[in-house]
């Protein structure tokens, strides 16, 4: 049976968002590999295994014609399958490696509803209630500041926009970072609070080593 706590009272393609940047630890792992090395495993069957994409897709309801940014999109990997469900994308990473990957991409399958947005490390570059969603996967962890960004990404929302995050939990897991760089559940959503948000719904069980959090 599926597990879902809801928490209403008032949680990361997938690219690092702070790379080389002075959020340390996390960031100082994420770049041990080559962007290549990167590219094939963020792309890779092993990652499908545990990612489970389109689950998580199913999970996150109807997207067509909803305008959605997709904050660390590294290769794409989430960035093409929100495409291909109707969404418009806005595919935003700090690396130009990875957006001339996307580039690629979105040339060789022909992808009319996918825009390319270099962002910098402090600020997800959203206009005022320009999205519906921002969707972050595995990369939650690898930002400063978070709060203060967060706030930002708040502000780009739509009335009713969602902020989507899924990451890892806070355990020894056979993928994803070291126990240290996670993050616990509890911690993302003290740090959203700080930032505004008030509504939280976390899904545990859908993913073998990872939770799903919408947040308003």
């Amino acid at each position: 049976m599926k597990t879902l706590i809801l928490l209403t009272s008032l949680m990361i393609g997938m690219a690092d968002l702070a790379a080389q940047h002075h959020n340390g630890g996390a960031n100082e792992h994420m770049h041990k590999s080559s962007v290549e090395e990167l590219i094939q495993r963020f792309e890779s069957k092993e990652r499908d295994e545990y990612q489970q994409p389109e689950k998580v897709l199913d999970y996150l309801g109807n997207m067509e014609g909803k305008k959605i940014i997709d904050i660390g999109a590294g290769s794409g990997y989430f960035s093409v399958k929100l495409a291909a469900r109707g969404a418009e994308v806005i595919a935003a990473d700090v690396s130009e490696e990875f957006q001339d990957y996307i580039k690629l991409r979105i040339e060789k399958d022909k992808l009319e509803n996918i825009e390319l947005r270099m962002i910098p490390y402090d600020s997800p570059a959203l206009n005022e209630h320009e999205v519906d969603m921002a969707l972050i996967v595995n990369t939650y962890h690898h930002i400063e500041n978070r709060p203060d960004y967060f706030s930002e990404v708040r502000n780009g929302l739509k009335t009713n926009g969602e902020l989507i995050i899924v990451d890892f939990f806070k355990v020894e897991t056979p993928v994803g970072p070291p126990i240290k760089h996670k993050l616990s559940i509890d911690q993302v959503i003290a740090e959203l609070k700080e930032a505004g948000y008030n509504s939280f719904e976390v899904e545990v069980s859908l993913l073998p080593y990872q939770y799903i959090m919408k947040a308003k």
